[in-house]
């Protein structure tokens, strides 16, 4: 079977089943399959592709496993982040917090950075990337998300990963920047996501019942663990750009911060 006809077939199995974005889904399918990236699809349509390998991840995809867990690994800022069952898909959105890390970071010489909730460390390690003269400390609870973290920060000389809740006292340096995308979903509606987004870890979603028990436990426990001067960092969901702030009792000058779509996404304040 060559990658066109691979592809073709894979369009139609998946559209035949209602899978949504059935042509990106069989490009990324098929390209990986092939080793190649989605853009050099054209140039390798002759290519031979073994359909067995195909066929499994196809079916995966149709019962709702996310793409991500099915390749393996997903793009996030400028690198690959392996991902599987147990983790968090790093998500664009989150993209933009990084941004606006490494921005904010300028004003540091050799910060301290530490990620909590850090999940498969997508924002941890991209810092640490980009910033090699940076500590980053990616601290997560969940051992099945622990294994990713570690597989994607061994590169990363600058990055210490620590397996811990955020409500213990850890072995972290006092951090320059506090980061983090912690779960933010309210209890009660974590049964109407989407199917896919149900294959993810609850423990990664899960926010209690107003969806903001991390943002209280992250402004009670972690100002004390910033320097004089640092910086929290943190994703929001869209509509907590006044209920987050609120309850940030020990930091000062909040600000809210808009993702690409409008939406209120991230929130910057000072420790006091």
């Amino acid at each position: 079977m060559t990658l066109k006809e691979a592809y073709s077939y894979s369009v139609q199995f998946l559209t035949r089943n209602g899978v949504e974005e059935a042509d990106f889904k069989a490009l990324c399918l098929c390209c990986h399959l092939t080793g190649i990236t989605n853009s050099q699809y054209a140039a390798h349509q002759a290519d031979e592709l073994m359909p067995g390998p195909l066929a499994k991840m196809l079916w995966r995809v149709k019962e709702g496993e996310p793409l991500q867990y099915v390749l393996g690994s997903w793009d996030f800022y400028e690198s690959e982040f392996q991902v599987g069952r147990g983790v968090l898909i790093p998500r664009p959105e989150t993209e933009e917090l990084v941004a606006l890390a490494l921005k904010t970071a300028e004003a540091y010489a050799a910060p301290v950075v530490v990620d909590l909730c850090a999940g498969s460390g997508c924002i941890g390690v991209s810092i640490a990337k980009k910033r090699r003269d940076s500590r980053v400390f990616c601290v997560e609870k969940s051992a099945d998300a622990f294994v990713y973290l570690e597989k994607n920060a061994a590169s990363c000389e600058n990055v210490t990963a620590v397996l811990g809740d955020l409500r213990d006292e850890l072995p972290v340096l006092p951090a320059d920047l506090l980061v983090s995308n912690p779960p933010y979903i309210k209890s009660a509606l974590l049964p109407t996501l989407q199917k896919e987004v149900q294959y993810e870890p609850l423990m990664a979603l899960d926010g209690g019942s107003d969806g903001l028990d991390f943002y209280r436990w992250i402004n009670a426990l972690w100002a004390k663990r910033l320097k004089p001067g640092g910086v929290l960092l943190l994703e929001i969901g869209d509509d907590q750009g006044s209920t987050v702030p609120a309850l940030l009792t020990n930091f000062k000058d909040i600000e809210v911060r808009k993702d690409l779509y409008g939406n209120d996404r991230m929130v910057l304040a000072y420790v006091k």
